[in-house]
């Protein structure tokens, strides 16, 4: 193997490179055959290991090839041997090893020199203008040769500095082209660096998906060569950050940070992973290890004078300290210093340094400097997708701050309506959930204006504005994906398997990893789902619902500044109402559910009082507002910590016919929803029901041309086919909520849990669902204020009205709740009329009035 085809092996497949180079060491080679071996040793510890082990071999490379006499391969080996001590931290000595060896070179070797040099001044340094005269003249040299791998990498790092300086689309033609370079040439680790740096391309048009695949795709080669891509992981955690994935990209970046001090990889990698890290702890909430590892990353950054990753890592670290409270006369100069030099190096990310410091100015009262630096990041709101809503969200505060509330809350539905289109580009329910935490900041300026002006009207169309927002876009289904499909029967299987044999006992380390393993592969498919560019949703009108609500009364809950207020509509007219303290009533929610679920259990000597408890929950939520409700029936829009009220409970409403709705926007779509042409009706049970499948059997009997699932027939993909487009499904199941991930919340049938995943397959939503399971209505509230679980991923859907619970539910006490329900929708009534006359017809008995209490009707 010669000099050259070492040197490519050491970037394919450095462990065998590592292997060969210390064969040859071990003989007695010849000088131009140990700095061919150094060479490649010195390559795989500056990529893939130890940084100063590299710069030691690359010099005991650079001593034999200077006996050797071979001038080229001297020039090459002294250029490497460059990089190597810019990437150690020694910026000065390495650029100047860089510039004694490219005057007077031309050909294949001056194109290999000046790909070193460009890669030095763009990734690492940030000098683009010298970076990209440098790629260009590399292109050149090196097309045309038959030489594919110095062209592939020379078409990379032209790339690279086209997508720092915003030219997106050519740099993705260069990636595009050297990616399939690098496949023809078997260059593995740097076909993944390319398919990752497309992901950063496609991160940086915007497109999340696309961006998460190519980052998975390159993940997934260089952990099948063992080796660590600080670059990959560095990007990744970037684009996770951006989707709201921040438990995942903590996770990983840690990991990525560890294995590079382990290996005492290259200190400028180690320093732009730590800035990688502080960011993810910082999104995570963890402000201390945030602003310690910023605080890290800036000090490595300026000993490397690195001056654009320098200024990244300061903001990283103000963002942290304002995020804790910090709101000193220096805070206020560093950003004002920070900011200036963000002018000079990315004036996208300077729109963000300009925002912080007019916050941190007008948390001082300084108006002129936060006036300043607010008209400076208001001037990036048609500039990159980045700048965009740091733009609008300045330009909301100047407004705010001169009094001009029009312009104001036009800034608030301009930076809304640029969010709501971003979110529509991502196809993952997850996804769309998470982005509009963007806009909430902007949402709650113009729900706070109008909270303080008394304008009922405004702040039911504010509140609205931004609630349930992933609710009103079309879903999009997950493309057709028999990988997909596989991975969600195999975790059914597992779990089945679990619970069948390893009841009392813990999982196993080898299962626990596994269903792990699954879950994350199921999740990482959908989350590759691609968005859609479909019309926008109708415009809420509050008009439109006043004419829809007849008789009934609709309660809708805010918050603002941890204070609860109500707008009710009913009647053609619009009340605002001022509640308490939001903390109260999350307080004495978590008491009554608490209450619940003992009193479902019928154990315990002494009985709670769940009148009182109602009593106290209903002061904390609704005060006053109960004198205005009449006498008709209610709808009510919570807000998504609110989303799991027993609201039977409450004095007030325990008679009436009441329906709860993520949104009044949703609750109109769910009045105005027609049922399918032709009934279709159909009963599911599932497995280990303490009452067996009676519930199933005597509902049987009022369906008597129903779909029936039970007794090893309500499988996965029985169910689905059996509910799409059904108008009427009864799911008699145990079921389990998720935390943790609440899109793995599941109802479980015959060969394991049926989860969220898999009902975002179907093709139609059934009209109607009951859920006869435990805790089914619950919830994981995400983004600005929606939520992650079974019900509202059946509306999302399309799905007009559910009955869920709220808590754990006693299967024998259930039973005739169920039948007193059916009873009354074959009679005509809707669904909260349905459920009422159940709850009634329970009389005294303690268990079937709990049982009543702990469902809810959502939809219409």
């Amino acid at each position: 193997m010669d000099a050259d085809e070492l040197h490519a092996l050491a970037l394919s497949r450095p462990a065998d490179a590592l292997k060969i180079a210390h064969e040859v060491l071990a003989d007695t080679p010849s000088d131009a055959d140990a700095a061919a071996a150094h060479h490649a040793a010195g390559v795989v510890h500056r990529d893939f290991g130890d940084i100063d082990e590299a710069v030691t071999e690359l010099k005991a490379a650079y001593r034999h090839i200077r006996k050797a006499g071979d001038p080229d391969r001297e020039a090459e080996i002294l250029a490497t041997l460059g990089v190597a001590l810019v990437m150690a931290g020694h910026t000065e000595r390495g650029l100047a090893a860089l510039d004694s060896v490219v005057p007077g070179r031309t050909g294949v070797l001056a194109g290999r020199i000046l790909i070193r040099r460009a890669w030095v001044h763009g990734a690492l340094l940030g000098r683009y203008a010298e970076a990209l005269a440098d790629a260009e003249q590399a292109v050149a040299f090196l097309s045309d040769t038959g030489d594919l791998v110095w062209e592939a990498r020379a078409l990379t790092h032209r790339a690279m500095v086209l997508l720092a300086m915003g030219a997106i689309d050519r740099a993705d033609e260069d990636y595009a082209r050297s990616e399939e370079l690098f496949a023809k040439s078997g260059q593995q680790v740097e076909y993944a660096d390319t398919r990752q740096a497309r992901g950063a391309a496609a991160f940086a048009r915007g497109d999340l998906p696309t961006a998460l695949l190519y980052l998975d795709d390159a993940q997934r080669v260089v952990e099948e060569l063992g080796v660590l891509e600080p670059d990959l992981y560095a990007n990744k955690c970037l684009v996770q950050l951006a989707a709201g994935l921040t438990r995942e990209a903590l996770t990983e970046i840690n990991s990525a940070l560890d294995r590079i001090e382990q290996q005492h990889g290259s200190t400028a990698r180690r320093a732009e992973l730590l800035l990688c890290a502080g960011m993810a702890a910082h999104a995570a909430g963890a402000l201390d290890l945030a602003e310690s590892r910023s605080r890290s990353a800036l000090q490595l950054f300026r000993r490397q004078q690195r001056p654009w990753w320098a200024a990244r890592a300061e903001l990283a670290l103000l963002q942290s300290r304002s995020a804790a409270g910090g709101r000193t006369a220096a805070l206020v100069r560093a950003g004002r210093r920070v900011s200036a030099e963000l002018d000079e190096l990315d004036p996208e990310l300077a729109a963000e340094a300009h925002l912080l410091t007019g916050r941190l100015a007008l948390a001082r009262n300084d108006r002129a400097e936060a006036v300043h630096h607010l008209r400076i990041a208001a001037g990036a709101r048609n500039r990159g997708l980045r700048s965009r809503g740091a733009g609008w969200l300045a330009q909301a505060m100047l407004h705010q701050d001169d009094g001009r509330s029009r312009a104001m809350l036009a800034a608030c539905r301009q930076g809304l309506s640029l969010i709501e289109v971003y979110v529509r580009t991502l196809g993952a329910t997850e996804l769309r959930v998470l982005a509009t935490a963007q806009g909430a900041e902007l949402a709650a300026i113009a729900l706070r204006y109008a909270v303080r002006h008394g304008n009922a009207r405004q702040v039911l169309e504010w509140s609205e504005r931004w609630r349930a927002t992933v609710l009103a876009i079309p879903p999009v289904r997950p493309q057709e994906d028999d990988d997909l499909v596989a991975d969600l029967a195999a975790l059914r299987s597992l779990t089945q398997r679990i619970e069948a044999g390893y009841d009392h006992r813990p999982e196993s380390g080898a299962t626990h990893r596994e269903r792990r393993r699954l879950e994350s592969s199921v999740r990482r498919r959908v989350l590759l789902t691609p968005g859609t560019t479909g019309d926008r949703p109708d415009q809420f009108r509050t008009a439109d619902l006043l004419d829809h609500l007849g008789d009934r009364s609709l309660v809708e809950l805010t918050e603002v500044d941890d204070q609860l207020y109500a707008i009710v509509a009913a009647r053609g007219r619009v009340h605002l109402e001022a509640i308490g303290p939001a903390q109260l009533a999350t307080h004495r929610l978590s008491h009554a559910l608490f209450a619940l679920r003992r009193e479902a259990t019928g154990r315990g000597e002494h009985r709670l009082d769940l009148d009182a408890i109602g009593a106290r929950l209903e002061s904390a939520l609704l005060g006053d507002v109960v004198k205005q409700l009449g006498d008709g029936p209610v709808v009510v829009v919570p807000t998504g910590r609110l989303h799991a009220v027993p609201w039977s409970l409450l004095p007030s409403l325990r008679h009436r016919p009441m329906s709860v709705a993520p949104s009044a926007a949703a609750w109109l779509r769910a009045h105005k929803a027609r049922p399918p042409s032709a009934e279709r009706v159909v009963l599911i049970g599932g497995p280990q029901l303490s009452t067996g499948p009676e519930e199933v059997r005597r509902l049987a009997e009022l369906y008597p041309d129903a779909v029936v699932l039970t007794a090893g027939d309500a499988t996965a993909e029985a169910v689905l086919q059996a509910m799409d487009g059904a108008s009427l499904v009864h799911v008699a199941a145990h079921g389990t909520f998720r935390a943790d991930s609440p899109l793995f919340s599941a109802l479980r049938l015959d060969d394991g849990p049926l989860t969220v995943y898999d009902l975002e397959r179907l093709g139609r939503a059934p009209h109607r669902v009951v859920l006869s399971s435990c805790s089914s209505a619950l919830g994981g509230p995400s983004g600005a204020d929606e939520l992650l679980g079974l019900v509202s991923a059946l509306v999302a859907l399309g799905t007009s009205g559910v009955v869920a619970s709220v808590v754990p539910v006693n299967d024998p006490a259930t039973v005739p709740l169920m039948l007193g329900l059916h009873g009354r929708l074959r009679a005509g009534d809707e669904l909260a009329d349905a459920l009422a006359q159940a709850r009634a017809s329970a009389g005294d008995d303690q268990l079937a009035r709990t049982a009543g209490q702990s469902f809810i009707a959502l939809g219409a």
